[in-house]
């Protein structure tokens, strides 16, 4: 504590040892010296105005003119504002400066207690262990985050900012030396080299990686957190925000994953972790084989039933009916820990996994598979997805045997790959539809199949989806056991102009070369508009210009319509 003695008992300010370390005034060292006795005396936050009325004159409010100095002290990082509103920015004017606390910095107690604010540079000889590199690492994610904190809710503060990235500079410089002279393997640095990682994706994973062994979980696993670390501003926040996105070779190569979480202001936010897999690599570097997860992509090639999907689009890419995103958003309002734990609370759930049993129904085309898979999406789960028509077999008992194979195999691979996709069971009708009485042996088989399928259903946990164009013949028993019935009726004319506006290529039209309102006007379902835009863009590409026109669409919407068995079919075009 000599240098804190030494500061506080000095009779010239200006001759303590720390004092060429503050770079300010006299006056301003003055008064953190106040400050800091204050402090040691037992006074944590001290209010501006009590600081300057203390050590100079009400006379005309002279001690007004002192906030200035207040001010520069918190520019230099040797304060910080501890207001009763709750003020963080340090671009606060004078007025609200007076009526708030100030307490000292770390940065300023470090000061006081080392005499400098000099990093400690480990020694520059190899790394004896992967230990010693990874405390090196994890002491240059803490000067990140102590940036990051600084730019956040103090950003005037750039003295500070420039002392740390001073102190982060020589970090890194020397961890590099320690490196290159390291004879042994370490597991991080050949995971960055074999995986071919830049700079901001492996402090990122450093940072995720610090949380694993500090288990301080949620600090720095936020997106934004995470993005603020790597980033010096609001365009290099936007453009950061990239290496997190589903693209990203960190995501992408399943080096991490997130989780989406509802925050308590209704939005979706993503939290990071790093896969088994490479966190095992890592934590025991030793171990001859690593223990390697086992994915669904790896286990889906051993079993015939199930196609595994990962889904690519999100439910902000689907045009829904409002009544539909309605009851999507109930269910995924489940994800919210809140939610999740009152209605475990209450006997609802047992456990605290979203579950939902539902039935898309309407007719064919209206986006019934592309919605499962947009959930899919938002809930971050991959899919299982079953084509119903295969049940079907020549021989009497099969179709009984593979409805409990579906479900059976579904919960082998859930099981294996400790993951819990949702099932989808596309064109459900023959399952769901009302059992007979009829006393045929094929008609027995089929309500013995949907009784071992209600039963299946009965005792099923996790998401299901089953598809089906008809509700009407769903039977009564099948209906209640399903938690949502949703609709997905024909688009209106509305959501048909806002289909062709998603789905036509962008590059391809000129700014009115399509009346999105004269295409909208044809009764068509999502499922045809899009096949008509594709058989039009094979029209399309071979022109000279290569844009769509409003005229290209009209024999193929009429083609379509005459193929639509079953509709009414009211062709005329206008165009």
């Amino acid at each position: 504590m000599k240098y804190l003695m030494d500061f506080i008992n000095a009779k010239d300010v200006s001759k303590a040892k720390i004092f060429t370390h503050l770079k300010c005034s006299e006056e301003e060292a003055t008064i953190l010296r106040h400050i800091v006795r204050k402090e040691i005396e037992g006074t944590n936050e001290n209010s501006v105005y009590s600081i300057l009325t203390e050590m100079f004159s009400h006379d005309k409010y002279e001690y007004i003119d002192k906030v200035l100095l207040i001010q520069h002290l918190l520019h230099l990082g040797w304060l910080n504002i501890s207001s009763l509103f709750e003020v963080k920015s340090m671009s606060v004017s004078a007025l609200e400066l007076i009526n708030s606390c100030v307490t000292l910095s770390k940065n300023c107690h470090k000061l006081l207690e080392e005499g400098s604010l000099e990093v400690d540079l480990p020694d520059k000889v190899e790394y004896n262990d992967h230990l010693e590199y990874l405390r090196d690492q994890f002491s240059r994610i803490e000067i990140y985050q102590k940036i990051s904190a600084i730019r956040s809710n103090y950003p005037d503060n750039t003295l500070s900012i420039d002392r740390l990235n001073n102190r982060l500079e020589m970090l890194e410089v020397r961890i590099a030396e320690r490196i290159s002279a390291t004879k042994i393997s370490l597991s991080v640095e050949e995971l960055f080299k074999e995986e071919e990682l830049g700079e901001k994706e492996k402090i990122i994973f450093l940072a995720l990686l610090k949380e694993e062994y500090s288990s301080d979980f949620d600090s720095l696993r936020e997106m934004s957190n995470l993005i603020n670390l790597i980033s010096e501003d609001e365009y290099d926040r936007i453009k950061n925000r990239s290496l997190l996105e589903e693209s990203s070779p960190l995501i992408d190569k399943e080096i991490i994953d997130y989780d989406e979480i509802l925050t308590p202001f209704g939005s979706m936010t993503r939290s990071f972790f790093i896969e088994d897999e490479y966190l095992q690599k890592i934590m025991h570097p030793k171990k001859s084989k690593a223990v390697k997860k086992i994915t669904l992509a790896n286990l889906i090639k051993d079993q015939e039933i199930f196609e595994l999907v990962t889904p690519k689009t999100n439910l902000d890419d689907v045009v829904l009916n409002p009544k539909t995103s309605e009851l999507l958003d109930s269910v995924l309002k489940q994800v919210d820990k809140k939610v999740a734990k009152r209605l475990k609370d209450w006997g609802i759930k047992t456990n605290s996994q979203v579950e939902a049993k539902l039935i898309f129904y309407g007719p064919a085309g209206t986006g019934k598979t592309m919605t499962a898979y947009s959930l899919a999406k938002s809930l971050k789960r991959k899919v299982l997805s079953f084509d119903c028509s295969k049940i079907l077999s020549m021989y009497v008992g099969e179709s009984e045997k593979n409805v409990r194979k579906i479900f059976d195999t579904y919960k082998d691979l859930s099981k294996k790959s400790k993951s819990q996709p949702i099932l989808l069971l596309n064109e459900a009708d023959q399952f769901l539809s009302s059992r007979t009485n009829s006393g045929g042996s094929s008609e027995k088989m089929h309500n013995q199949m949907q009784n071992i399928f209600l039963e299946q259903i009965e005792s099923f946990d996790g998401i299901l989806i089953a598809t089906t164009n008809l509700l009407e013949t769903i039977d009564q028993a099948f209906s209640r056991r399903f938690d949502y019935k949703i609709e997905f009726p024909k688009p209106t004319l509305s959501q048909r102009e806002k289909l062709w506006k998603k789905m036509l290529p962008k590059v391809a039209l000129d700014s009115e070369s399509v009346d999105f309102k004269a295409l909208a006007k044809y009764e068509l379902s999502g499922g045809q508009i899009s096949v008509v835009i594709k058989n039009t863009a094979i029209k399309v590409a071979i022109k000279e210009d290569a844009k769509f026109a409003t005229s290209d669409f009209a024999d193929v919407i009429a083609r379509e319509i005459k193929g639509a068995f079953g509709d009414e079919k009211k062709v005329g075009f206008s165009f």
